[in-house]
C-alpha cells in the first residue's frame, strides 16, 4: 500500500502471467470505509499479508514494491519465528525503504526533519460527510499525488509535453502509452491516519525493523529467524524514491539465511518506477526473478 490502487502495476502483473499464477492485492480507499468498520493500521497489513501467504501456500513466491516490502518482509520473519509450514518459498522485494540510513532521498528527509504534530496538522485530514467513511481521519490522495508530482515535477512535465509532441506527430500509439500511464499514475486512494503515521514512526523515524524494536501485535519482529525463505532485493540505480542500499540491507539483516539464498540485483539506469513498468522490466528484471524463483522453488 503506496497510495496507489493494484491498476498501477497493471504492466507488473501483463509480464508476470506467462510465468506464473498471479495474485494481487489491492485495499479500499480509506475514504470508502464506515468509521464503524474499525481502524486499519501497519500491523492489520502485515496480519493481512500473513492470511494470504496461509491461504495460497505452497510453493509460493512473494514479491512486493516499495512500501510493503516492510510489512511483507514482517510478516515472514512473524511466521519464521512460530515456524510456520506455509513460508513463502522466494521473497522478490524491490525498492523497498528496509534500512532508510542508507542513500536517504528527499521523502526519507521529509520524514525525519518532521514530528508527529507537524503531519497531524499539515497532512492528515478528515474526510467530508458525502463519502461512506465520513469524520475518518486520513493521508488523503490528493496530497499524496502532489508529493508524488513535486519530487520530479520538471521530469513529469516533461514527459506529458512528450506525449503532446508524439500525438501531433500522429504517433497515437506512442502518446496513448503515456496519457494510460499517468492516468494510473493520477489515480490515488487515501490512506487511514494511523497507518500513514505508524509507517512513518517506524519505517522511517524511529527505524524500528532494522533495529530489531518493532512489535507487531506485541509479536518481536526478528528478521534474524528467517532461514527457509530465499530473498532477492532488486534496486533501481537512479531510483530517487528508494535510495540505492535501502532494499539491499535485508540481505545483512537476515544474519541466519545461507548466502546461497540471498541475491542482490541493482538494474542500471532504472528509475523507481522502471523497477516495475516498462522496457528494461521486461527485458532485464523479469529474467532476473524467474531465475531466482526458479532456483529455489520446489
Amino acid at each position: 500500500m503506496s497510495g496507489h490502487y493494484a491498476t498501477l502495476l497493471r504492466d507488473t502483473v501483463r509480464n508476470l502471467l506467462p510465468l506464473y499464477d498471479v495474485y494481487i492485492t489491492d485495499w479500499k480507499n480509506a475514504r470508502d470505509v464506515p468509521l464503524i468498520e474499525g481502524s486499519f493500521d501497519l500491523d492489520d497489513f502485515i496480519e493481512y499479508i500473513i492470511s494470504y501467504l496461509n491461504l495460497l501456500a505452497p510453493n509460493l513466491n512473494v514479491m512486493a514494491v516499495c512500501q510493503p516490502t516492510v510489512p511483507v518482509l514482517a510478516a515472514v520473519a512473524l511466521m519464521s519465528t512460530k515456524n510456520s509450514p506455509n513460508l513463502p518459498r522466494t521473497a522478490i522485494l524491490l525498492g523497498g525503504p528496509i534500512d532508510t540510513n542508507q542513500s536517504p532521498t528527499s521523502v526519507n528527509e521529509l520524514a525525519t526533519s518532521r514530528g508527529d504534530d507537524w503531519f497531524q496538522q499539515n497532512v492528515i485530514s478528515i474526510v467530508p460527510s458525502r463519502f461512506p467513511g465520513a469524520m475518518r481521519l486520513v493521508y488523503p490522495g490528493f496530497m499524496q499525488l502532489a508529493g508524488f508530482m513535486s519530487m520530479n515535477f520538471q521530469r513529469h512535465m516533461e514527459s506529458l509535453q512528450k506525449a503532446v509532441d508524439r500525438y501531433a506527430d500522429n504517433d497515437k500509439e506512442a502518446a496513448f502509452k503515456i496519457i494510460k500511464f499517468y492516468l494510473e499514475y493520477f489515480s490515488t486512494m487515501d490512506l487511514t491516519a494511523e497507518f500513514y503515521m505508524q509507517t512513518i514512526n517506524t519505517v522511517f523515524q524511529e527505524k524500528l525493523l532494522t533495529t530489531g524494536r518493532y512489535k507487531s501485535r506485541g509479536h518481536n519482529v526478528r528478521l534474524q529467524d528467517i532461514q527457509n525463505t530465499s530473498i532477492l532485493a532488486i534496486e533501481g540505480e537512479q531510483d530517487d524514491i528508494t535510495g540505492v542500499g535501502q532494499t539491499k540491507s535485508v540481505l545483512g539483516l537476515c544474519k541466519n539465511l545461507p548466502d546461497s539464498m540471498k541475491q542482490y540485483f541493482l538494474a542500471e539506469g532504472v528509475g523507481h518506477y522502471g523497477l516495475f513498468n516498462g522496457k528494461k522490466f521486461r527485458n532485464i528484471i523479469i529474467p532476473e526473478i524467474h531465475a531466482f524463483t526458479k532456483a529455489h522453488i520446489d
